[in-house]
């Protein structure tokens, strides 16, 4: 009791010493000197923020003392980033210069706290607000896919798996909402249960240089950064409503938002559906409609002593699966109807009418996708230290309908709870050094309720130790620190009716042991060291050396069973070693008001990289499973994964031109390059999958800004995607697709062959509509795919799907043109 009275007093002073907190002053014109209105004054760190009133001014008052990055941010004013030590009555004025171009940018992604982008010896690219509006897609990682570095595993239109530098799947980590999603990445034909009109921001920190998430963020992280708090006596509410063109694409969304005497909300519900997509070359893609409902809410405080944040979402995705079965005379995609055990051996095909091929419903096979997550945020000052709390609660339930006869029942189906916790202390600033030490992990326990299993349900808990430190000398910034984590992964022991597939007791009739019970635990340790030095306010370079480590997913340690969305017979080893890998990279960059580029390298060594490796015959030639045969699925070619070394490297290059005296046009250009492949082995297996061919992007802008008094911020913009071709095939994605060069030899041959490279045309235009002053609407037009071509990305899961025999033409092509509008309509 009496260390209780002693932790209130300690809470109790605190806030009576940080009542005493405040940061003022007056954000002016570089050139006129008058103050300026509307300005959006930020403390990332603490999620508050304020606008200037007519004159300029702005306050934050009974705030906690420390040192905090600032944000300035208004539109046609360069944004500007300044460090401000907050000890009592403070003062503060800012000057911002004309500029259309953001040249300085908050990185809160992996650091102690809110970083310059500049100052960062990380590899980190942005994404904000403006292009996600200027640009079109149709899932969350869709939106990022030609950021540098970055590039999306894609199965149809709904469904996305983020790949960073060539690699994937769980050595991605996305955080949302601030936390670690925690769901079935593992699987191929399992997206990011996230709404993209959700995100404000994204942050993507390429490689595993990051102390702060340990496991699967050995390849980087995607941050989905949500928007911030509203400033202190700000209200709105918006309405977008968007259509595409090519699949019917509807977007609607409703969302509130305020601040009030320190107390902020947040409301969202929204709603997308789309129709099959089309091409010149196979139509309407059959059953690639999907449907996504998201509502979410979020209530915070913000005190003097910090703040406490709690945040809830429900996400829910329908999408349909995408199987390329064609009739052979017409060439015409086909929808099953049933399958061998009811038809004398012979599944039933139907060519799908119009009113299917546009109904916004998936057919079988589809999937159901829940995901429900609440967050607790909070911050609580120590004197000018503070303590980091942030915990969650997520239920994912992934269900798969696969038998068109029984279309309500999952035929696969996994259900998990997960929870996440981050504890961290993060010290003040002091000559130019601070640290943060914490712990963080998660815990996550799936069940397996279908019919079809190829994972045991399991359980498992990480825990992970870490300390970062940060100093600065002059114009050199260092960052290093090191990581310990530990996870105990157990799955169940499992029986299963050999001919059903149902669970079973082991003494039933034809009980078969699918899965051994086992428990595994896995250690390693990770490090980071480096440091970025400022040549000058404009010139600079970083360099960063980092170890990452990853435990073995699910599948990895205990498949064993049918991959359904590969048709491949894959076997776990609870006995397969972690990876490691040993990244260096090196940038060097100007940001000037004329120029930024930036170029980026990196050599990334990973020991005991985990894949899975085809198993031969005691026969000859490849061994087969025939689990499947009963249900018309054919054979399935045995795999089993196993431990070898990898290397990739590569890098990217950014040049962006925005002269400031012709401050109505910038053009901006990146080039992404990546090889990577195992190390002794054969031909077969050298090269690895999925890693992304080279890519170039431009985009030509011409900010109009005012039409007249009508249109403000007007902008016009055209702009190329170049992918080459991909010569460095791996080889066994042939059966790893379930190809074979008996049933399938045109199939089999494709997926041997180099990946043709194409060239796409894009253009938008978009603005303000106002009215005495306020604005009535934003509009964004954007045409992806401007000449319509047809094509084939190598990242696409669809390009070794069934031959058309009428064309001779193998797998399913990527979406036609596509016109796209937003309509954002403010609420005051």
């Amino acid at each position: 009791m009496r260390n209780f009275t002693i932790v209130l007093q300690l809470i109790f002073i605190t806030c009576i010493a940080n009542a005493q907190n405040e940061l003022s002053g007056i954000v002016r014109d570089a050139h006129t000197k008058e103050g300026l209105n509307n300005v959006l004054i930020r403390i990332p760190d603490i999620k508050m923020s304020r606008i200037s009133d007519g004159e300029g001014n702005y306050s934050f008052k009974n705030i906690p003392a420390g040192t905090y990055l600032i944000e300035i941010n208004i539109t046609g004013y360069q944004t500007k980033l300044e460090t401000v030590a907050v000890n009592g009555l403070t003062k503060k004025d800012f000057i911002l210069d004309f500029s259309v171009k953001q040249l300085q940018e908050v990185n809160v992604t992996g650091v102690i706290v809110a970083t310059d982008k500049q100052r960062n010896p990380y590899s980190v690219e942005t994404y904000d607000q403006k292009d996600i509006l200027q640009n079109s897609s149709t899932n969350v990682i869709d939106a990022i896919a030609k950021v540098p570095g970055v590039s999306a595993i894609t199965s149809g239109q709904s469904i996305s798996k983020p790949s960073i530098r060539g690699l994937g799947y769980n050595r991605v980590l996305t955080v949302d909402d601030g936390v670690q999603l925690v769901d079935q990445a593992w699987f191929d034909e399992f997206g990011i249960e996230a709404d993209p009109n959700a995100v404000n921001r994204y942050e993507i920190l390429k490689g595993p240089a990051s102390l702060s998430y340990g496991s699967d963020a050995i390849a980087g992280v995607v941050n989905l950064v949500p928007e911030e708090p509203l400033a202190e006596g700000e209200t709105k509410g918006e309405v977008l409503l968007g259509y595409q063109t090519n699949n019917g694409m509807i977007d609607n969304m409703l969302h509130f938002a305020g601040t009030n005497k320190g107390v902020s909300w947040s409301a969202r519900i929204d709603n997308t559906m789309a129709h099959a997509y089309q091409n010149k070359f196979d139509g309407y893609v059959l059953n690639s409609q999907f449907s996504n409902f998201n509502a979410d809410g979020t209530v915070g405080i913000h005190r003097s002593w910090g703040y406490s944040q709690l945040h809830a979402s429900y996400f829910y995705l329908r999408p349909g699966i995408v199987d390329g079965t064609r009739d052979s005379t017409t060439g015409k995609l086909q929808q099953v109807v049933s399958y061998p055990d009811l038809n004398d051996g012979e599944p039933t095909y139907e060519i799908p009418t119009d009113q299917q091929l546009k109904s916004y419903t998936p057919l079988v096979i589809y999937q159901k996708i829940q995901h429900t997550k609440i967050v607790w945020d909070n911050s609580i000052a120590i004197g000018n230290a503070k303590i980091k709390g942030v915990f969650s609660f997520q239920k994912n339930q992934r269900q798969e309908h696969n038998d068109p006869t029984i279309p309500d029942i999952a035929d696969i189906y996994y259900s998990s709870n997960g929870a996440t916790y981050d504890v961290r202390y993060i010290s003040a600033q002091k000559n130019g050094f601070d640290f943060s030490a914490g712990l963080n992990g998660v815990y996550q326990s799936s069940k397996s309720l279908g019919t079809l299993l190829l994972i045991p349900d399991y359980h498992f808990f990480q825990l992970g130790a870490f300390v970062i430190a940060n100093k600065k000398i002059g114009a050199l910034n260092l960052s290093g620190g090191l990581r310990f984590d530990t996870r105990n992964f157990t799955g169940a022991d499992h029986w299963v009716d050999s001919t059903t597939q149902a669970p079973v007791k082991e003494n039933d009739p034809n009980s078969f042991h699918e899965f051994t019970g086992f428990t595994t635990k896995f250690n390693g340790y990770s490090f980071s060291i480096g440091g970025t030095y400022n040549f000058t306010n404009t010139v600079y370079a970083k360099l960063n050396v980092a170890r990452g480590w990853r435990a073995p997913n699910v599948a990895e340690c205990a498949a064993n069973g049918v991959h359904d969305g590969t048709v491949v017979y894959e076997i776990g080893d609870n006995n397969i070693k972690p990876e490691t890998s040993l990244e260096e990279d090196f940038a060097f960059g100007v940001n000037s008001k004329d120029v930024s580029f930036e170029i980026d390298a990196f050599n990334n060594s990973i020991n005991e990289f985990i894949y899975a490796e085809g198993l031969q015959s005691v026969f000859g030639g490849d061994s087969i499973n025939n689990s499947l045969n009963a249900v018309g699925l054919g054979a399935a070619p045995v795999y089993k994964y196993t431990n070898g070394d990898a290397q990739l490297y590569g890098g990217e290059v950014t040049l962006n031109l925005h002269p400031s005296k012709m401050n109505w046009i910038e053009l901006n250009t990146s080039l992404s390059l990546v090889y990577g492949g195992l190390k002794n082995v054969p031909d077969s297996v050298k090269y690895l999958p999925f890693v992304p061919p080279a890519r170039i992007t431009a985009d030509l802008k011409f900010n109009i800004n005012d039409v007249g008094k009508a249109i403000q911020h007007a902008y016009v913009k055209v702009g190329l995607l170049s992918c080459f071709t991909q010569n460095n095939v791996y080889f066994q994605d042939a059966l790893y697709s379930g190809l074979s060069t008996e049933l399938t030899p045109i199939e089999y041959a494709a997926s041997r062959s180099a990946t043709k490279g194409y060239t796409l045309l894009n253009a938008g235009f978009g603005g303000d509509v106002v009215s005495k002053k306020k604005t009535i609407f934003q509009v964004y037009v954007i045409c992806n795919n401007l000449l319509d071509k047809t094509y084939m990305d190598y990242m696409s899961r669809f390009k070794y799907l069934p031959v058309n025999y009428t064309t001779g033409r193998v797998g399913v092509f990527n979406m036609g043109r596509n016109l796209s509008i937003k309509f954002i309509v403010p609420i005051n």
